[in-house]
């Protein structure tokens, strides 16, 4: 098999930087044409992506396009936020293997993680308010696309970036979003007592996140209120555990996940991350990026940041924020 990537920016988003950005990614992989091409495009092409698609595909030489618009993009050379821009991996010479049993690559433009897609078969990917999807280089339907990559096995690291303050604590008091009393104190007094000392007079609510399940997503805190209670994004369940977003943690995290990844190295990866994650969360720079490319120097990487990520949770597919979501395909028979 063979897979390199490409990236093109500019001053408008015209077709010709989603061609350049095959034609890039066709050279790096040596290829005269390519079998599959994942290609994304910055936001910019949202209203109109049809014509940089079918640029793409004629500079692929293959219908088999497919892919969404995002708010930023990556590959492994790199990242951008703020300027029109496309990004393409490239596949080729792709095993004959026909078995469809990798999780489905998904895509949505949707503002929540569409109902149908809740459910089996195992998702992963990227949601984006107001994106747009194609696959075969034709336009997506209401919720998104979703792409096979059939005889690719497929190894799934999610990052939450959470540093756990607290352990599972029981709930006293709740009813279903509103979260009242924890462990015998008001659910905001049971914060605090949590907080590293310097948070404690003025609790960052944006940054702590509320585990509410194993294996599921974490809560964000909507409001607190006057009575010591706490609005929470997602219902609790009969116990919580407080967490903090914190930058130090996420690298800490994703860096011992690539580590414990088994030889052979992928063939190629994608990466999905949070807007609110890659640089806007680590100073400057995508911290994430950097230790993928530190582990795995020289494979291949497509991504792009979004609004939340899609995979698989304990009971079905679930949408996570402020993660970061890693994908590393290899040969099935490898």
């Amino acid at each position: 098999m063979k897979a390199a990537s490409g990236f093109a920016a500019g001053p408008r988003p015209d077709k010709e930087l989603a061609a350049t950005a095959v034609r890039r990614a066709l050279a790096a992989a040596g290829l005269d044409r390519a079998e599959r091409v994942l290609l994304l495009l910055s936001r910019e092409f949202a209203r109109q992506p049809a014509s940089a698609v079918q640029a793409a595909a004629g500079a692929a030489g293959c219908l088999q396009i497919g892919g969404c618009t995002a708010s930023g993009l990556m590959t492994e050379a790199g990242w951008l936020l703020d300027q029109p821009a496309a990004a393409a991996l490239v596949l080729g010479d792709l095993p004959p293997d026909a078995s469809d049993e990798a999780p489905r690559l998904s895509f949505s433009g949707r503002t929540t993680l569409p109902h149908d897609w809740q459910k089996a078969p195992p998702r992963l990917g990227l949601l984006e308010a107001k994106a747009a999807t194609w696959n075969q280089a034709r336009p997506g339907g209401p919720d998104g696309v979703d792409i096979a990559l059939p005889g690719l096995a497929c190894e799934v690291l999610r990052a939450d970036g959470l540093r756990l303050l607290s352990a599972p604590l029981p709930v006293d008091d709740g009813d279903g979003h509103d979260l009242r009393r924890v462990a015998g104190q008001t659910a905001a007094e049971s914060l605090r007592r949590a907080l590293p000392a310097a948070l404690r007079a003025a609790p960052p609510l944006h940054q702590i996140a509320v585990i509410v399940a194993d294996a599921m997503p974490a809560a964000g805190i909507l409001a607190a209120h006057a009575d010591g209670s706490l609005t929470l994004a997602a219902p609790a369940g009969r116990t919580i555990a407080w967490a903090l977003r914190q930058p130090l943690a996420a690298e800490e995290e994703i860096r011992r996940l690539l580590a414990a990844v088994g030889e052979p190295p992928p063939a190629f990866a994608l990466m999905f991350s949070c807007i609110g994650r890659g640089p806007l969360f680590y100073g400057g720079d995508d911290r994430d990026l950097l230790a993928f490319r530190h582990r795995f120097p020289g494979v291949p990487l497509l991504g792009a940041y979004g609004g939340g990520q899609i995979a698989p949770a304990a009971d079905g597919n679930r949408l996570f924020q402020n993660a970061a979501l890693t994908l590393l395909y290899r040969n099935c028979h490898v």
